[in-house]
């Protein structure tokens, strides 16, 4: 799942051959949006090596995908080891669905000292609402 449908390999390789106005880069049209998980005490002396649960579940639900920024293994454990933890990104239809999604996802995820704002899109949220009233 990601917003780019074409292969950014072939992309990349088009533009460093010069054939970049010829390539044809393909976009899923809905809304996305990322809410951030974050270790707890961050942006100051944050906390590392708390054990992460819940991963697979979210990873499952439709138009969610966790991305891994301050993760790292052992073993079979997936470890907090950095501030900014995961972004977990939502699609859908328009903002509101994308953040209902990326929210599911969010709830679905565990660890010790866990943070992360439940107020992501807001104003996004609030200008497709005011265009829906008015049209």
């Amino acid at each position: 799942m990601a917003r780019l449908q074409s292969d950014l390999v072939e992309l990349c390789e088009a533009a460093l051959d010069g054939r970049l106005a010829d390539a044809k880069a393909e976009w899923d049209p809905r809304a996305s949006l990322g809410v951030v998980m974050a270790a707890g005490g961050y942006p100051e002396d944050y906390r590392r090596g708390d054990a992460i649960e819940g991963l697979d579940r979210a990873a499952a639900l439709e138009g969610v995908k966790v991305f891994h920024a301050g993760t790292r293994r052992e073993g079979d454990r997936v470890l907090t080891a950095g501030g900014r933890v995961l972004c977990v990104v939502g699609l859908g239809d328009g903002v509101t669905a994308a953040r209902d999604a990326a929210y599911r996802g969010v709830d679905r995820i565990r660890w010790n000292g866990a943070y992360f704002r439940r107020d992501i899109g807001h104003r996004a949220i609030a200008r497709e609402a005011a265009a829906a009233a008015d049209g």
